[in-house]
């Protein structure tokens, strides 16, 4: 059964003073407290910004004001809306890089990262993928290990974020099919069957790796780049 469209927003999170105090003011009060937990200044900037943008997200969506919409968390801190649970979001950002998935009546999660140099890029593959993955991994010529180990990293990590359990799931656990990334050879139990989850790799630019995870086929993917 395929969803709805599924729209992506992404850009980069300025953190500068220029629209701070719009993103702070739509803001409630759990996130104003939060914000002002981060004593390092680009820090709480950062956090202002991407909230309030992903408020604005979620209020051009519904059409309602953005200080209206209220955004509640489920048992393992996933965020929710409470007036309008059919309606899914998740965010990520990865140094100054954004992106926020929006679909309807599916579960899903979004991952970013920067394609960084790792020291010890084999540990956490032992760690983080399964007998499958790090099989095919092992066999990359040395040039491709560092993007593909990101790759992965980000469909596991969307995946997680869609279930709403986060990584105490184990990422070990949740095995891409390396022959086919845009499918799961083997989930955890708890989270239906694999062939009900999908991946899409998003390309947003050189050096970043990013991928959306639900459990429906994607009718639709729309990408909206965020106004400077």
């Amino acid at each position: 059964m395929k969803s709805e469209i599924l729209v992506i927003w992404h850009g980069k999170a300025t953190a500068d003073d220029a629209h701070y105090q719009a993103y702070w003011r739509v803001l409630d009060e759990a996130e104003q407290t939060q914000a002002r937990k981060f004593k390092n200044a680009p820090l709480h900037k950062r956090y202002v910004e991407v909230h309030g943008r992903l408020r604005n997200v979620l209020a051009k969506t519904l059409n309602q004001p953005p200080e209206n919409i209220r955004i509640k968390k489920a048992e393992h801190g996933k965020p929710y809306l409470a007036d309008y649970p059919e309606l899914v979001f998740n965010l990520s950002h990865s140094a100054d890089r954004l992106m926020i998935g929006v679909g309807w009546n599916c579960q899903l999660g979004v991952d970013i990262e920067f394609c960084k140099q790792r020291i010890n890029l084999s540990g956490l593959v032992g760690k983080c993928f399964a007998e499958e993955e790090a099989a095919y991994w092992a066999k990359l010529p040395e040039t491709q290990k560092n993007r593909e180990f990101y790759r992965f990293w980000t469909r596991k990590e969307a995946f997680v974020k869609a279930t709403g359990h986060g990584i105490a799931l184990g990422l070990n656990h949740c095995v891409i099919n390396p022959e086919n990334p845009t499918e799961f050879i083997r989930v955890p139990d708890l989270c239906g069957e694999a062939s009900a989850w999908h991946v899409l790799d998003i390309d947003l630019g050189e050096g970043i790796c990013s991928a959306l995870v639900a459990d429906k086929e994607f009718a639709s993917v729309r990408l909206m780049e965020f106004a400077e």
